[in-house]
Formats: C-alpha cells, sequence, structure tokens
C-alpha cells in the first residue's frame, strides 16, 4: 500500500522532489568541497581500519579487511571516485536525472560510510534514499527523468516495421508480357 503510494501519488511525487533536491545539495556541496579542497580518503581509511579493534569497534572485522586490503593499496582510484561519486549524484538527484541510480548509488556510499563508523547524517540520507529508490521513476517525474526515461524507453522498444514479402515467380513458370 505505501509502495504504491509512493511509486503513483501525485503528492509524494512532490513530496520526493523536496527530499531528492534536499539530498542532491547534501552530496553535490560534499563532492564539491572534497573536488576543489583537496581530498585524501588514506587518513578516513586508516583511521576506520583503527576503528576495527578493541571491546566495543565501531567497523566490524570483514569491512576493516576489505578497507586494508582493497581501498588502502588504492587509495588513488578511491581519492577520485569518491569526491566525483558524490558530485554527480547531488547533480543526479537535483536536476532529476537518472533519479533512481543516483540514489541508489548515494545509499550504496552511505552505507559504506557507515560501516567505516561514521553515523553523522549518514543513517538520515540513506533512509531517504530508500524512501526515493522505492518510489522508482515517480520521484523524477518533476525532473529531467520526465524527458529521458521516455526517451531512452522508445530507444531501447523501438517496435520492428514489417515489410510486406512479395514472393518471387515459381521456376519454370511463363510470364506474360503485355505491351
Amino acid at each position: 500500500m505505501f509502495n504504491n503510494f509512493l511509486r503513483t501519488n501525485k503528492y509524494a511525487m512532490w513530496f520526493l522532489t523536496v527530499l531528492r533536491i534536499y539530498l542532491g545539495y547534501q552530496w553535490i556541496t560534499a563532492g564539491w568541497h572534497k573536488i576543489t579542497g583537496g581530498f585524501d580518503a588514506a587518513g578516513f581509511l586508516n583511521g576506520a581500519i583503527a576503528n576495527s579493534t578493541g571491546e566495543h569497534a565501531a567497523v566490524q572485522g570483514w569491512w576493516a579487511t576489505f578497507l586494508q586490503h582493497v581501498a588502502l593499496p588504492n587509495v588513488d582510484i578511491f581519492n577520485v571516485m569518491v569526491p566525483y561519486g558524490e558530485f554527480l549524484v547531488g547533480l543526479g538527484l537535483i536536476l532529476g536525472t537518472f533519479t533512481t541510480f543516483a540514489a541508489l548509488m548515494g545509499l550504496v556510499m552511505n552505507a559504506a560510510f557507515l560501516f567505516s563508523g561514521t553515523v553523522s547524517t549518514n543513517a538520515q540520507m540513506l533512509l531517504l534514499e530508500v524512501l526515493i529508490v522505492v518510489a522508482a521513476a515517480n520521484a523524477g517525474k518533476i525532473g529531467l527523468d520526465r524527458y529521458v526515461l521516455p526517451y531512452l524507453r522508445g530507444l531501447f522498444h523501438k517496435k520492428e516495421t514489417v515489410n510486406p514479402v512479395i514472393p518471387a515467380p515459381k521456376q519454370g513458370m511463363k510470364v506474360k508480357h503485355t505491351a
């Protein structure tokens, strides 16, 4: 019932637009500050790994293992992916372009930040992103998705035109030519 409300209701569409723009602003400003202010994820990653030990560890061991053996050795990639990912998620949410995908990617980043022991606004943003993902296309109807999604559906679901096939005359038949 609630799912149907989020996906089809006109009032939900307006509410989701407000949520979408709020989340987009949060993401785009965070990404922009990292892009323009210089960003190095190494300190954050090392801090998360350090918080995985002790009696009341804030980071699960399996996540710390991922951070230590995958993220930290590839910190240069993460130094690009995180700020530009945040900026693009924010841009997509503000413009309402690929809204569901942008919210899903934001949700993934918020989950990663939460797994790394950073609470801040990540839990709140994650819950709001869940609403947008569940609402699907209704969250982007007041945005560029109103035009982009039908265009893409038209590209990928083109109806094939049927050309009539005219049978060739059988061999051995005489064709009368009239002048």
